[in-house]
C-alpha cells in the first residue's frame, strides 16, 4: 500500500477540489490518502466519494493551527474525529474567523507597497473555504509581484516579514485533548519545519504527549534530515506513531502527492485508536 496522510483541497489552501485530489491520488498510484484541510471537514463527502469510485481508500482528517504561549505556531493533524463534535467545531470556527480578519489586515499592509486589494484576494478563495496566506500569495502572483506562491512566502508572507499578522489559535496540548475527546487521533504535523519559522522545544512535545498525542509526522520535506533522526528517536522513546506525508496543495506548492508515505501498520493503528465512529472509507 502507498499511503499519503496529509493533503489539501480548495476547501482550504489547495488548488484542486476534493474530487480532483482523489483523482490525482489514483493517477499517482496511491492506495489511500487523507484529506486534511485547514479547520474544515467540508471536503470529506466529495473527496471520499471520488476516492472510493477510483479504488482509493479515503482517510477523513483535518489540520488545525495551534500556538504556544511563546507564540510559536504548531500544526496538528486530526484523523477520524467526529465532524459534528460541538466543542471541536466551536474551536475551529473561532480559528476560521480569526484567519479571515488576519488575512484582511495583511492585505491592508501589503497594499501600501504592492498592487493588491481584498476583492482581488477573494477571487482566489472558493465559497466557504478557510482563508489563508496562500490565497494572498495567489493574488500577488496574479498581480505580477512574484512568480509563485513559494516566492511570496519567502519574500512577503513569512513570519519574519514585515507584513505578517498572527491570528487566534488554541494551545497545542489543549487541542490534542480536544481531538481525543472528539474521538480523533492527533498527530503533530511537520514538527521541526525550521524553514517555516520558529520551532518548539522538547517541553512542548512532552506536554502534547501527556495530553494524548498519537504520533509525529516525521517524513515531510520541511523537516531537515537531522531533525528527522531526532523525531524518530523521540517517537521511539514515547511509543508514538511515525507518519510520512506530502502536504500536497495542488499547484500551490512544489510538494508532490506520495513524495513521502506512511506504512500500512501505522494507518491500522490510527484506525484502532479512533473512537468517534468515523472510519476510513474503502472501495
Amino acid at each position: 500500500m502507498t499511503i499519503d496522510l496529509h493533503t489539501h483541497s480548495s476547501h482550504s489552501d489547495g488548488t484542486g477540489s476534493p474530487a480532483m485530489v482523489a483523482e490525482q491520488a489514483a493517477e499517482v498510484g496511491l492506495t489511500a490518502f487523507a484529506l486534511t484541510d485547514h479547520d474544515t471537514t467540508a471536503g470529506w463527502q466529495a473527496g471520499g466519494d471520488a476516492a472510493v469510485a477510483r479504488g482509493v481508500a479515503f482517510v477523513p482528517g483535518m489540520e488545525i493551527t495551534c500556538q504556544t504561549s511563546q507564540r510559536i505556531s504548531v500544526h496538528l493533524l486530526s484523523y477520524l474525529h467526529d465532524p459534528e463534535d460541538a466543542e471541536l467545531l466551536a474551536t475551529v470556527e473561532a480559528s476560521r474567523a480569526s484567519r479571515l480578519t488576519r488575512a484582511e489586515r495583511m492585505v491592508d499592509l501589503l497594499a501600501e507597497d504592492y498592487p493588491i486589494d481584498w476583492p482581488t484576494v477573494q477571487r482566489f478563495v472558493a465559497p466557504g473555504s478557510t482563508v489563508g496566506r496562500p490565497h494572498i500569495a495567489d493574488a500577488l502572483v496574479d498581480a505580477g509581484v512574484v512568480q509563485t506562491r513559494s516566492e511570496a512566502f519567502d519574500r512577503m508572507l513569512h513570519p519574519r516579514a514585515g507584513y505578517y499578522v498572527g491570528h487566534h489559535a488554541p494551545d497545542p496540548a489543549a487541542m490534542v485533548e480536544l481531538v481525543r475527546r472528539a474521538g480523533g487521533v492527533p498527530v503533530f504535523a511537520h514538527p521541526l519545519a525550521s524553514e517555516r519559522g520558529r520551532v518548539v522545544a522538547e517541553d512542548v512535545f512532552d506536554a502534547m504527549v501527556d495530553a494524548g498525542l498519537a504520533g509525529l509526522e516525521v517524513d515531510h520535506r520541511d523537516n531537515p534530515s537531522v531533525s528527522r533522526r531526532w523525531l524518530r528517536a523521540y517517537a521511539d522513546r514515547h511509543g508514538l506513531l511515525v507518519t510520512g506525508s506530502s502536504d500536497y496543495h495542488g499547484d500551490g506548492k512544489p510538494n508532490r502527492l506520495g513524495e513521502h508515505t506512511t506504512v500500512p501498520a501505522v494507518l491500522a493503528a490510527i484506525e484502532e485508536q479512533a473512537t468517534s465512529g468515523t472510519t476510513v472509507r474503502r472501495p
